[in-house]
């Protein structure tokens, strides 16, 4: 994707697996990037592997700060904005009538409610530019619905239909506002799943095995591209063909 080269972009969740790889693969197209993400110590890693590459720590929970954030990234990339990849999210596991209102009230402020900020503040900037792209990396469950995700399921499906809305709202400014939607992807969170579950999960896909992170990057680098410049309000599934839309 040539036409990412020297391009403005911030990347949320950056420490991640699925992070690590979209970094990785928007390096290799000498875009600008701001690597954000609550861990330093993994951010500082990261930032020795990529001379084109910035880190920002931010823990996207603090929703007033947020607006914060994208005035302080965005002049770090030198005052433009040209694109956002809202990758940061939690979960918070538990059974619907086990679960505590902080648990709820925390995966759907953290993944709903600031990526709302995050798209809100990047829009701001990218109405100057005229032209802009936004990212969300949603989930498969937000589809299917999964046991004891009630919390986590919501805020993929919100995401989901808060991008439809805003895609319509900016789509006339060239702006740009898409979904990826990760099945079971190989990462440090899949590696803790029990092997025996981790079958059941691989004979329901039929691709017959878990994804790369390296698959929800190639997405990424996609929908961020000027290839997909005519493309909005759309969710992007990348799951083996273990759900379709």
């Amino acid at each position: 994707m040539s036409d990412l080269n020297k391009k403005n972009i911030i990347v949320t969740g950056a420490t991640g697996g699925i992070g690590n790889s979209i970094v990785k693969k928007l390096s290799e197209t000498e875009a600008n990037i701001i690597a954000s993400g609550t861990n330093v110590h993994k951010l500082e890693e990261l930032k020795k592997k990529f001379n084109n590459l910035k880190i920002l720590p931010f823990d996207i929970s603090q929703s007033d700060k947020v607006e914060n954030f994208i005035e302080q990234a965005s002049k770090e990339l030198g005052g433009n904005l040209d694109c956002i990849i809202n990758n940061a999210g939690v979960t918070n596991d538990n059974l619907a009538i086990r679960m505590t209102l902080e648990e709820w009230k925390r995966v759907i402020d953290l993944n709903l409610t600031s990526t709302f900020l995050m798209c809100k503040y990047a829009i701001k900037k990218m109405l100057k530019n005229k032209k802009g792209k936004i990212v969300n990396i949603t989930s498969v469950v937000g589809h299917t619905g999964n046991i004891g995700q009630s919390n986590y399921t919501a805020s993929k499906a919100g995401l989901i239909a808060m991008s439809k809305s805003l895609a319509l709202e900016y789509a006339k400014k060239n702006i740009n506002i898409n979904c990826i939607s990760p099945g079971f992807i190989e990462t440090p969170m899949t590696d803790k799943i029990d092997e025996k579950f981790k079958e059941i999960i691989v004979s329901k896909i039929p691709s017959a095995r878990l994804g790369n992170p390296d698959d929800i990057a190639n997405a990424v680098l996609f929908l961020a591209s000027n290839d997909a410049d005519y493309i909005n309000g759309e969710t992007l599934h990348v799951n083996g063909g273990l759900y379709m839309a």
